[in-house]
C-alpha cells in the first residue's frame, strides 16, 4: 500500500430544515479538509486554524477512531496514522461539524484501503456514529437529502437543490451542545403536531424537488422541535416568525442550533433587508452573531487529486479556504 496520502474535502450541513427533524439535510459551502496517511511511527494529529481548542490529539480523536472502523470493516491493519485537519465549520453551532469530521475520516480511510467501502456502507457507519442520517447524508452526497434511520439501517435519497437557492446563516457567538438541545424536547407529542410535521416536511420535499420556491415559507413551519428549543436561543422565535416578511423564502433553526438559517434567492434585491433584520433582531435579544451567505454544495465529500504531496498541508488547501 506504500505511504499514499489522501486529501478529502467535506461540506458543512444544515439539518432538520424546519419540519424535517432528523430526516432532511442540505450540504453548505463551508468545508473541512482532512489529510490522512499511514504514519512512520506513532500516530500524529495536527489541527490547523482557529476554534479547534479541546479536540484531542491522541487516539481518542474522532477522526482517528472513525478511520479505524473502516480498517476493521475491510480487514486493514493501519494502527498508526498521520492526520491533518483544517475546518471552516464552527464547532457546536448547528452546522454539522462533527458529521463533516466523521464523513471525512470515513472517506479518507476508505480511499487508503483502495476504495474498500462504497458510499452506502460509509453512510451506514456514519449514521450509527452520529445517531441520525441527515447531517452525514448531506455531507457525504451533497445537495439536499431526505433520509430515514431506524437505528439499524439508514436510507438516503439526494435531491438536486433548486437553481438560485442560497442560505443566509446567522451564527451566534456562543456554542450550544446537541445534547442540551435534545434535552429541551418533550418525550411525547400530540398526534395533531405529528400530523402537522408529516404534512409540512412532505410539502417541503416536494417544493425543493420541484423548484417551487414560493411554497417553502409554508412548508417550513414546525411543531416538533423548534418551539421547544426557542428558549435556548434568544431572538430565535422572532427570526423564524418574521424572516419571510423581510425577503426570506423560509427560515429555520440549523440543526440543533444556535445557528439560524434563512433561505433566499441569489441576487435577491431584499438581501440587505434580510441581513439587517437578522442582525437587529438578534442584537435586540442580546445576541451577537456573524452572517454568512452560503450556497448548497452539490458534490459532498470529494477526494482532492493533483495537489503536490510535497507541499505543506496548509499550502495544499490554500485558495479553497472560506474567507
Amino acid at each position: 500500500m506504500g505511504m499514499r496520502s489522501v486529501l478529502v474535502r467535506v461540506p458543512a450541513s444544515t439539518a432538520n430544515l424546519g419540519p424535517g427533524f432528523d430526516c432532511l439535510g442540505m450540504a453548505l459551502s463551508l468545508y473541512t479538509w482532512i489529510e490522512m496517511k499511514p504514519a512512520d511511527k506513532a500516530t500524529v494529529i495536527r489541527l490547523h486554524g482557529e476554534g479547534l481548542e479541546g479536540i484531542p490529539l491522541d487516539k481518542s480523536n474522532l477522526i482517528y477512531k472513525t478511520a479505524q472502523l473502516v480498517f476493521q470493516e475491510t480487514g486493514t491493519d493501519l494502527p498508526e496514522l498521520e492526520i491533518d485537519m483544517y475546518s471552516d465549520i464552527p464547532l457546536t453551532r448547528g452546522l454539522g461539524s462533527s458529521a463533516s469530521a466523521i464523513v471525512g475520516a470515513l472517506t479518507a480511510a476508505s480511499e487508503l484501503t483502495g476504495g474498500g467501502l462504497d458510499r452506502d456502507a460509509l453512510l451506514q457507519i456514519a449514521s450509527r456514529l452520529e445517531g441520525h442520517p441527515d447531517n452525514v447524508g448531506a455531507s457525504l452526497f451533497g445537495g439536499i437529502v431526505a433520509a430515514a434511520w431506524d437505528g439499524t439501517r439508514a436510507d438516503c435519497l439526494r435531491i438536486e437543490p433548486p437553481a438560485g437557492l442560497a442560505a443566509l446563516v446567522a451564527i451566534p457567538r456562543f456554542q450550544l451542545s446537541t445534547e442540551k438541545a435534545r434535552h429541551a424536547l418533550p418525550e411525547q407529542l400530540a398526534l395533531s403536531d405529528a400530523v402537522h410535521n408529516i404534512g409540512r416536511s412532505s410539502l417541503l420535499v416536494a417544493a425543493l424537488a420541484g423548484g417551487r420556491l414560493d411554497m417553502i415559507r409554508h412548508a417550513m413551519k414546525d411543531k416538533l422541535h423548534q418551539p421547544y428549543r426557542a428558549a435556548l436561543i434568544p431572538g430565535m422565535a422572532e427570526v423564524l416568525e418574521g424572516a419571510s416578511d423581510h425577503g426570506a423564502l423560509g427560515a429555520a433553526l440549523s440543526g440543533a442550533g444556535p445557528t439560524l438559517l434563512a433561505l433566499i434567492e441569489n441576487g435577491s434585491p431584499r438581501m440587505r433587508e434580510l441581513e439587517a433584520f437578522l442582525l437587529s433582531t438578534l442584537s435586540a435579544a442580546g445576541v451577537d452573531a456573524d452572517l454568512l451567505l452560503l450556497q448548497p454544495d452539490p458534490a459532498g465529500a470529494v477526494v482532492l487529486e493533483g495537489a503536490d504531496p510535497a507541499l505543506p498541508f496548509a499550502e495544499r488547501i490554500k485558495g479553497e479556504v472560506h474567507s
